[in-house]
C-alpha cells in the first residue's frame, strides 16, 4: 500500500521566512550585498556581513546598529584562505550555526583582451570564482554539522552568454565558472541537504557599474537589449537571493536563476 503524499505547507509570510537563520553575505558593504543584508534582515534572518573594504564595512555596520539588528561583521578578501577559514570559524563560535551563504563579492577589470594581462586576469578569477570555492568550502562545514543550509552564488549573465557590448573576458570567463561550480557543488552536497544556487543578474546600477553608465551610448545600448526596458536594481536581485535561501524553494537545486529583465530569451 503507498504511503500517503505528504501534507503540503504552508509558506512563511515574508517577514518571517527566515526568521532564526544566520546569513552570511560576501561583498556585504554595498550595492547588491547591502541590499542583499537588508533582505535578509526583512525576511527575519540574523546577517553576517563579510567585506574587505573596512571603511565600508563600518558605515553598513552603523546603519544596522542603528535599528537594532543584531550582526556580526568581519573585515575579509575572500581570497585569502586562511582569513576565510578564520572568518567561518569566528561565524561558528558566534552563533554555533550558519545558515545561508551568499558569495555576492566579485570585480570586473574591463578591457579588450590583447590589452588584459595576465595579473589582471587571476585578480578577477581570485575574487569571482576562488573565493567563490573558498567561501562555500568553509560555509559547508558548519551546515554539514547541522544538517543542511543553503548557498546562494552571485553569476551573471556575462557567465550564460558571450556579452558582445564590450570586452570583459575575465568577467565572463570567471561568472561563467561560478554557474559550473554551483552545478557541482549542488549535486556533491545534496546528500547532506545544502542546497547550492545562483543568480544571474543583468547589468545592475551599483558602483562597480557606475562608469559604464555615464557613457549614454552605452547605457542606451544595455537599455536596447533588455525587453523590460531598464536597468536592475539590487534590490531586485537581493529579492531573488532571499527566494532561493529560503525554504520556498527547497526543491531547487543546482539551478541559475537570471534576473535580467528577459535579456537572454532573446
Amino acid at each position: 500500500m503507498q504511503a500517503d503524499p505528504p501534507a503540503p505547507t504552508t509558506a512563511a509570510t515574508p517577514a518571517a521566512r527566515l526568521h532564526g537563520r544566520v546569513a552570511a553575505v560576501t561583498g556585504a558593504a554595498r550595492g547588491i550585498g547591502w541590499a542583499t543584508v537588508e533582505a535578509l534582515v526583512a525576511a527575519g534572518a540574523t546577517p553576517v556581513l563579510l567585506d574587505r573594504d573596512a571603511a565600508t564595512l563600518e558605515k553598513a555596520v552603523a546603519r544596522l546598529s542603528q535599528r537594532g539588528v543584531e550582526h556580526l561583521a568581519l573585515t575579509l578578501d575572500v581570497t585569502d584562505e586562511s582569513a576565510v577559514e578564520a572568518a567561518f570559524m569566528r561565524i561558528a563560535a558566534r552563533h554555533g550555526r550558519l545558515d545561508i551563504l551568499v558569495n555576492n563579492a566579485g570585480i570586473a577589470i574591463r578591457k579588450p583582451t590583447l590589452e588584459l594581462s595576465a595579473r589582471d586576469w587571476q585578480a578577477v578569477v581570485d575574487v569571482n570564482l576562488t573565493g567563490v570555492f573558498l567561501c562555500a568550502r568553509s560555509a559547508a562545514r558548519p551546515m554539514i554539522a547541522a544538517g543542511g543550509g543553503a548557498i546562494v552564488n552571485v553569476a551573471s549573465v556575462m557567465g550564460l552568454s558571450g556579452g558582445g557590448l564590450y570586452p570583459n573576458l575575465s568577467y565572463q570567463a570567471s561568472k561563467g565558472g561560478v554557474v559550473n561550480l554551483t552545478r557541482a557543488l549542488a549535486i556533491e552536497w545534496a546528500a547532506h541537504r545544502i542546497r547550492v544556487n545562483a543568480v544571474a543578474p543583468t547589468w545592475v546600477r551599483t558602483e562597480l557599474t557606475r562608469g559604464l553608465f555615464g557613457d549614454p551610448m552605452t547605457l542606451q545600448r544595455i537599455l536596447d537589449v533588455t525587453p523590460l526596458g531598464r536597468l536592475a536594481e539590487p534590490a531586485d536581485v537581493a529579492a531573488a537571493i532571499v527566494f532561493l535561501a529560503s525554504d520556498d524553494a527547497g526543491m531547487i537545486t543546482g539551478h541559475t536563476l537570471p534576473v535580467d529583465g528577459g535579456f537572454l530569451a532573446q
